[in-house]
């Protein structure tokens, strides 16, 4: 049941978009009382639970073309993300790049920071740990923390070594950070320290910064990855789907979903001891969770779907073409 439906913003959009994506690309975030949405050049816009604009706010335009042919427009994609009373954006575009929280209940810029990056589609990750809490950035020339109340940065790497698209999110699990990006002559894996500090280089042995790193061109292009029981899983947009060690970086496998049919740009999501591989032509791969490739069903959606699922208390959201669809596991 649809409870209420707002038009953040009516025009002529600043930016063109890529063919397979919408001005609406960005997922919006809630903490339970505001929902915030970005639809970039176009403005972050946050209501409430009942539909009231509460404020909005204009970056002025946010164009995330690629850096080498600056006429390809694909359009904004970064979300927000909103931990305790700030809601954080990240946003590398071609010109004057930055990071910048806000104040979740006014809107109000609370710190900006400047980024020497080309555009980049990923979202922010957020860690809390016992002696700090930072904001995690993937990225081309600047993978990194920031300090969260302050925005100073703790701790960088990138210098261009690794794929100079990058769209998957960072992933946090115990104390490893895990950074994936593809595109160019590099798709690294990397698994950094929670507690890394300083500058060091993406080429850098593995060591107490940089625990381990796969670069045989195994990172993400569109997919964030996905760490489930001591597992990392990445798929690529071929359907092609490798399981390795948390900890080490051991391969434990390389599978296939989709037979080479289809591409996947959704990310997958896991519960109840299952994977599931959401496919552009709107086919559910589920796959058991484990060390062995294991294909327990398809389910055809029936339409088109480039969005990643969520799950909620039990029950899986998958974002079609044309429909929103509700999947509840077995009691």
């Amino acid at each position: 049941e649809v409870l209420w439906t707002k038009t953040a913003w009516a025009g002529g959009p600043a930016i063109k978009r890529h063919p397979k994506s919408s001005h609406a690309a960005s997922t919006p975030a809630t903490d339970g009382t505001h929902v915030v949405a970005f639809f970039g050049s176009e403005g972050l816009f946050c209501y409430d639970f009942d539909g009231e604009l509460l404020w909005k706010k204009d970056f002025g335009v946010l164009d995330s073309g690629y850096y080498v042919v600056k006429d390809a427009q694909w359009g904004f994609a970064s979300s927000p993300v909103i931990y305790g009373d700030h809601v954080f954006v990240q946003c590398d575009v071609q010109e004057n790049s930055f990071v910048a929280a806000l104040d979740v209940a006014t809107g109000e810029e609370v710190w900006r920071t400047s980024r020497d990056d080309v555009p980049s589609w990923s979202t922010p990750a957020i860690q809390v740990g016992e002696t700090r809490s930072q904001l995690i950035l993937n990225g081309y020339k600047h993978i990194g923390g920031y300090d969260l109340a302050t925005g100073e940065a703790l701790w960088k790497t990138g210098h261009e070594a690794g794929g100079d698209i990058p769209v998957p999110t960072p992933i946090v699990d115990g104390d490893l950070v895990f950074i994936t990006n593809a595109h160019g002559q590099a798709a690294p894996i990397l698994a950094i320290s929670t507690s890394a500090s300083g500058d060091f280089p993406l080429d850098a042995a593995d060591g107490d910064d940089l625990v381990w790193s796969q670069r045989m061109r195994r990172g993400c292009y569109m997919q964030t990855p996905l760490v489930y029981r001591g597992a990392l899983y990445c798929g690529r947009d071929n359907g092609a789907v490798q399981c390795l060690d948390a900890g080490t970086g051991a391969l434990h496998y390389q599978g296939r979903v989709g037979g080479g049919r289809t591409g996947f740009s959704a990310s997958p999501v896991a519960g109840d001891g299952k994977l599931y591989f959401t496919s552009e032509l709107g086919e559910v791969h589920v796959l058991a969770a484990g060390t062995e490739f294991k294909l327990l069903a398809v389910n055809d959606m029936g339409e088109t779907c480039m969005a990643s699922p969520a799950v909620s208390a039990g029950t899986l959201f998958f974002r079609t073409r044309g429909h929103l669809v509700a999947v509840a596991l077995p009691r």
